[in-house]
């Protein structure tokens, strides 16, 4: 009884508040119901591979509809998904790039990561979580006058690359996926919005038409040069981590003054920046060969 009594008290001692190693610090209890940990799943993922974490919004087209984005694109809607994609990277520091499209983005975890004991588990859900939790967050910021009628929804998938040229490679598919839906999405609400087909005489319109049958119809109908249009647009969104020196004011006191005086001071901060640029070619990697990079 006295052994009972003595260590309970050294239980409720280390989970006490401050204490330095907490409940955590102590060995987890045996018991018969133990075993049951026996039926976890192994998804380690295999090492010296990069890990893509693909999150993809569930039944978008609907929750646009209702939330009424503007078609065929809405800034509102592409930035809130690069601001929530920018806080998953400041949350996950071992993201080397990530690249946005529409209600999707892909996330790219450096080779030699070890977050998660390379639990492909942990990796996805975390970049989900985190993701989704930001998106309702941050939703008032950019629909200011649209309320969220329900909460979104994303899934994610996991997908491992073992050479530099397959990363780049799956990067340039999603790229090249991006030009390939815009340029027929901004064809066929032109149709709609501005010729007043129907959605269905829009799709009939479109039918086996190629990219220079599209692009020859919106500048024939409508004379717009699609090049023209913004590269958030024709190209997605690029993040990667910059160093940008940010001017900050101070307020320090000088010597043999009373009084504190506000001073502008320069610091340099890695960041998490946008770009909209093409990333199917070399020169986005000879711009930046630390995304590559082994270390």
């Amino acid at each position: 009884m006295l052994r009972c009594c003595r260590a309970a008290a050294a239980i409720a001692a280390a989970c006490a508040p401050g204490s330095p190693r907490g409940c955590r610090g102590l060995a987890m209890a045996k018991s018969k119901f133990e075993y049951v940990r026996d039926f976890e799943a192994d998804d380690t993922v295999l090492p010296n591979c990069w890990i893509v974490v693909r999150l993809d919004g569930r039944n978008f087209h609907r929750f646009s509809e209702q939330h009424e984005f503007k078609k065929p694109n809405d800034d509102r809607a592409l930035q809130l998904m690069t601001k929530c994609a920018q806080t998953v990277m400041q949350e996950l520091e071992d993201i080397s790039i990530a690249y946005g499209q529409s209600d999707e983005y892909s996330f790219v975890f450096k080779k030699k990561s070890r977050w998660f004991k390379r639990r492909a588990s942990k990796f996805m859900t975390h970049v989900v979580s985190q993701f989704s939790s930001s998106y309702v967050f941050y939703w008032k910021d950019y629909f200011k006058d649209q309320q969220l009628l329900y909460p979104p929804g994303f899934d994610g998938r996991i997908v491992l690359y073992p050479s530099n040229q397959n990363l780049k490679d799956y990067l340039s598919w999603r790229q090249a996926d991006c030009h390939v839906n815009n340029l027929y999405n901004t064809v066929f609400w032109m149709l709609v919005q501005r010729s007043g087909l129907t959605p269905v005489q829009a799709q009939e319109r479109l039918r086996g038409t190629l990219a220079g049958d599209k692009n020859e119809i919106l500048f024939s109908e409508f004379n717009i040069n699609y090049n023209n249009e913004p590269l958030m647009y024709r190209k997605g969104t690029v993040l990667i981590w910059q160093k940008v020196n940010e001017v900050i004011t101070k307020k320090i006191k000088l010597p043999k003054e009373q009084e504190e005086k506000e001073v502008e001071v320069t610091r340099t901060r890695t960041k998490v920046v946008p770009l909209h640029c093409d990333i199917i070619g070399d020169q986005f990697w000879e711009e930046y060969p630390e995304i590559l990079a082994e270390d």
